[in-house]
């Protein structure tokens, strides 16, 4: 008999186990992955919200999810690799029906990222990205709120580090304009729909400083089913005029000062020329070494090279004051008007050319200009002939060869004029360069 009972009381509690899990999955709504999570409101016991298979809720329309962003910095721009790196909180907003909970007082509820990997999230990615990753220090920066109506807040803290396709055209003096994009990796724009919640005041920044830029604008964007965070980027140039263009202009200048010097102080010059031409090869490795290997002449290659063609000018143009120097030494020495005494090896060998102090060297004489109407006519012949009206008065133009007779014959006239069509050819330079490009 006492057998007879206690198989009795086992069949009915296996009954009653079996009546309870029929109920509990009728009540899921039978899906696969089930689970219930426990509820506690204003101290009240609830089973009222199941956690979902990762599938999409179930809509006629595309699920809107709207996006907001709050960039907390930008850490690096890379002008060699083409790419920034920024750190900001990506916000997700959507609404699934299914997580709903009943609430006495409307409150939400704030789970980590355990309950993340458990519920359908927007797969939304960075396009053109190189790395990225969600800070886990000292936990993950994931927060997911469930209001009772069945919205959704899900928020990440993420760095990411994208392409940013920059023209160095005008570098140092540019201005870049670099776009994060996201989107949906797996759903088009029928099954899923991306914009900004609150238009153009989803984009939100904190007071940000950069070393080498200055930002002058950020806006957010949307084409189709992307959207963009674009910020544009203008280069602090106080950086680079220290560093590159206050040095080349001083070697510049300082290559002039030969113009002042002797003729005849060959080591001096020649070491001077040498100098600033090997400092200028400096600069420009320098400032190479750190830029892409474009295809394209940049703003800074052009002033330096230019900087650099006037530097080498005036080594040429003191190797063509020491050239006119000897070649009108050795004209006076093929007319016998340097003494006998004179040594050419021992002034040769002292400063690589000969001294105007042992050598009589008399300039190139003046030719008088013919007052007469008839160019062929001698002035000794017309002595006495008044001078002609001034709309008949004629001049002689020197040929090209007497003009190049004329700075052999006087040598120094090349440093006279050096001394006056450097410095304004530079200048010029300079006033078209920084008017084209400033």
């Amino acid at each position: 008999m006492k057998v007879d009972v206690l198989t009795c009381l086992a069949l009915a509690l296996a009954v009653a186990s079996l009546v309870a899990m029929v109920t509990c999955g009728r009540s899921s709504g039978r899906k696969k992955h089930k689970e219930f999570l426990r509820l506690t409101t204003d101290g009240c016991k609830f089973e009222t919200l199941q956690l979902l298979a990762q599938t999409a809720p179930k809509t006629a329309a595309a699920i809107p999810v709207g996006i907001d962003v709050q960039v907390e910095s930008i850490d690096s721009i890379s002008e060699v690799n083409m790419d920034f790196t920024m750190t900001l909180y990506l916000r997700h907003y959507w609404k699934d029906e299914r997580l709903a909970f009943p609430s006495r007082n409307n409150q939400s509820r704030t789970f980590d990222s355990r309950l993340v990997k458990k519920i359908w999230v927007p797969d939304v990615f960075f396009v053109h990205s190189k790395r990225s990753f969600i800070h886990d220090t000292t936990m993950e920066n994931i927060m997911l709120r469930v209001y009772p109506d069945g919205n959704i807040l899900y928020s990440v803290r993420v760095t990411v580090t994208a392409l940013c396709s920059m023209d160095f055209s005008s570098f140092p003096l540019d201005t870049q304009n670099c776009s994060l994009e996201l989107e949906s990796y797996a759903y088009n724009e029928n099954d899923l729909m991306l914009y900004w919640k609150n238009g153009n005041d989803s984009l939100r920044t904190d007071e940000i400083v950069l070393s080498q830029f200055f930002i002058e604008n950020f806006q957010a964007s949307s084409w189709y089913n992307r959207l963009f965070i674009n910020f544009i980027l203008r280069r602090h140039i106080f950086f680079f005029m220290l560093q590159t263009y206050f040095p080349t202009m001083l070697m510049v200048v300082l290559s002039w000062v030969s113009f002042w010097i002797d003729r005849r102080a060959v080591p001096a010059r020649v070491s001077l020329g040498m100098t600033t031409v090997l400092t200028m090869s400096t600069i420009i490795t320098g400032v190479s070494s750190s830029m892409p290997q474009v295809s394209y002449v940049k703003a800074v290659d052009i002033y330096l090279w230019t900087s650099f063609l006037f530097v080498f000018l005036s080594v040429i143009e003191y190797a063509a004051v020491n050239y006119c120097t000897t070649l009108e030494e050795m004209r006076k020495m093929k007319r016998g008007k340097i003494p006998s005494t004179f040594n050419a090896s021992q002034a040769m060998a002292f400063d690589g050319c000969f001294h105007d102090d042992d050598i009589e060297l008399t300039p190139f004489p003046r030719l008088a200009p013919t007052l007469t109407s008839d160019p062929l006519t001698m002035p000794t012949q017309t002595p006495d002939i008044p001078r002609p009206m001034e709309g008949t008065r004629l001049r002689r133009q020197r040929s090209v060869r007497e003009n190049v007779d004329l700075l052999v014959s006087n040598s120094y006239m090349i440093d006279s004029y050096s001394r006056l069509a450097f410095p304004l050819s530079y200048l010029l330079f300079n006033t078209i360069y920084w008017s084209l490009y400033s």
